[in-house]
């Protein structure tokens, strides 16, 4: 059972103007004072983003909590950290990475993959079930569980998949703990789960209550244009999956959801054409876009990295990346995933297309993002929302996303003026490259804090691995 913190909201003053009372109200909420006389660790001076925007705070812990909010004089706390010139954002989650364990673990694993996470400031994961064995049933998950206790450096969940066969099982399945809820391939990727037809997405979409997150490309499509990627030439990977792939699939995806009355989440959206569809449903569907769509543009990418640069769904022009940040800007696209998805040089190097889909994303995430907002493309605000309100909001994760009185003190702690190149020394993912080799970024992950726990600090991954399983709302 989590411990209790008692606060204490300091009462409205008497004899003030009703406007004064309610600015003291709002202040008294943001400087609320927590009971205990002293707190395990202060963080001080740092500028905190929060659900009501960005101040200059000082942050009370206690019990692994949140605990107070505002100005705390010295001596207050058994530990201090000063921040000054540093940002405290809320722990980042990364709601969509691919750790390959059980499985392929010559290329990631649990330790390795969230070992990465910590180190670019990713506080909690969203793992998928596409495994070897898939994670389609109770003893799949609960393996997975079992994996990552004592291994996982990062708080963690575990995507159950859906295959023709199982829905009936989802129902149980996406409420076990540890589960993030229920993944479904519309399209083929890496490993053998696909639900590919209607009346068997009709059905898992009949089968649960929480938010199904899916892979939205039209499998009948992909089937009938294989023969559009040309032996040797990745740069032919998006004409052979190409944006009507995607944006049919959304499409038969939308109307799925409507006519069950189910949600869904869309995952890495890549094209302009899937937008109206999604802004015209927000009341059943959210949607999420990757760092890779908005970065890496073609046919550049694949002129540089080859098949480095290949994912599903495809890195496509320059386009589709103008609207799909036009989507973020204007609320259409509600979070950031990595879709970190590792291999090893000796299967990137087969030659195209027998080679696999998928890049190493979830340590560098944050610094991309950053360098983004230094460019002016998005506030610091809106990627706060992206990271972490937003998959708090949608997934109804507990106690996680915000800085906020009584939630877990997760942080993700940067220096927005750094100047740092990402190199491929400085990945810690098995398959030991990144996309992003040379890319000079703007803003760096100095601290990364769970539950009032540092585990890392200026590069250096701290202590053992204490990662936990995340509690979802749904599912409590």
């Amino acid at each position: 059972m989590m411990p209790v913190i008692k606060t204490k909201i300091l009462p409205l003053g008497k004899g003030r103007a009703p406007c004064d009372d309610r600015v003291d109200a709002i202040q008294n909420l943001r400087t609320a004072v927590a009971m205990p006389d002293t707190y395990d660790l202060a963080l001080t001076g740092a500028d905190v983003v929060t659900p009501w925007g960005r101040h200059a705070l000082d942050i009370g812990i206690a019990q692994g909590r949140i605990a107070h909010l505002g100005t705390l004089a010295p001596g207050a706390a058994r530990e201090t950290i000063a921040c000054h010139g540093l940002t405290i954002l809320p722990g980042v989650i990364d709601s969509q990475v691919h750790f390959r364990e059980p499985g392929p673990t010559h290329k990631e694993d649990l330790e390795t993959g969230s070992r990465a996470a910590v180190l670019g400031g990713v506080t909690a994961v969203f793992e998928m079930p596409n495994t070897n064995p898939p994670t389609t049933t109770a003893a799949a998950l609960d393996e997975k569980l079992a994996l990552a206790r004592g291994r996982m450096w990062c708080d963690h969940a575990f995507y159950v998949g859906a295959e023709k066969g199982n829905a009936a099982a989802l129902r149980d399945l996406e409420v076990r703990p540890g589960a993030a809820g229920v993944k479904v391939f519309m399209g083929s990727s890496t490993g053998n789960l696909l639900v590919d037809d209607d009346a068997h997405v009709r059905e898992v979409l009949r089968n649960g209550r929480r938010r199904v997150a899916v892979h939205a490309e039209d499998e009948a499509r992909l089937i009938a244009r294989k023969a559009l990627a040309l032996a040797g030439q990745p740069q032919t990977h998006p004409v052979w999956r190409d944006a009507e792939a995607a944006r049919l699939c959304t499409e038969r995806l939308l109307k799925l959801a409507r006519e069950t009355r189910r949600r869904v989440h869309v995952l890495h959206v890549s094209t302009g054409d899937e937008l109206p569809l999604l802004a015209n449903a927000k009341d059943i569907a959210t949607a999420e876009t990757t760092p890779h769509h908005l970065t890496l543009t073609a046919p550049d990418c694949y002129e540089r990295l080859g098949t480095y640069a290949q994912m599903n769904p495809p890195v496509r022009d320059k386009a589709h990346q103008d609207a799909l940040w036009v989507g973020v800007r204007q609320g259409v696209i509600d979070v950031l995933g990595s879709d970190h998805a590792p291999h090893t040089h000796e299967e990137k190097d087969k030659g195209y297309p027998n080679t696999p889909s998928g890049m190493p994303g979830v340590q560098t995430l944050v610094p991309v993002m950053l360098t983004h907002v230094a460019a002016g493309r998005l506030s610091l605000e809106r990627f706060a929302d992206l990271v972490a309100h937003g998959p708090q909001r949608i997934f109804g994760l507990a106690g996680k996303g915000r800085i906020a009185l009584g939630y877990d003190a997760d942080f993700t702690i940067v220096d927005l003026k750094a100047r740092r190149r990402i190199e491929n020394r400085w990945i810690a993912s098995r398959c030991g490259w990144s996309p992003y080799d040379g890319f000079e970024a703007t803003g760096w992950p100095i601290m990364t804090m769970i539950r009032g726990r540092i585990v890392m600090r200026d590069d250096q991954v701290l202590g053992t691995a204490h990662g936990q399983p995340l509690r979802f709302l749904e599912a409590l």
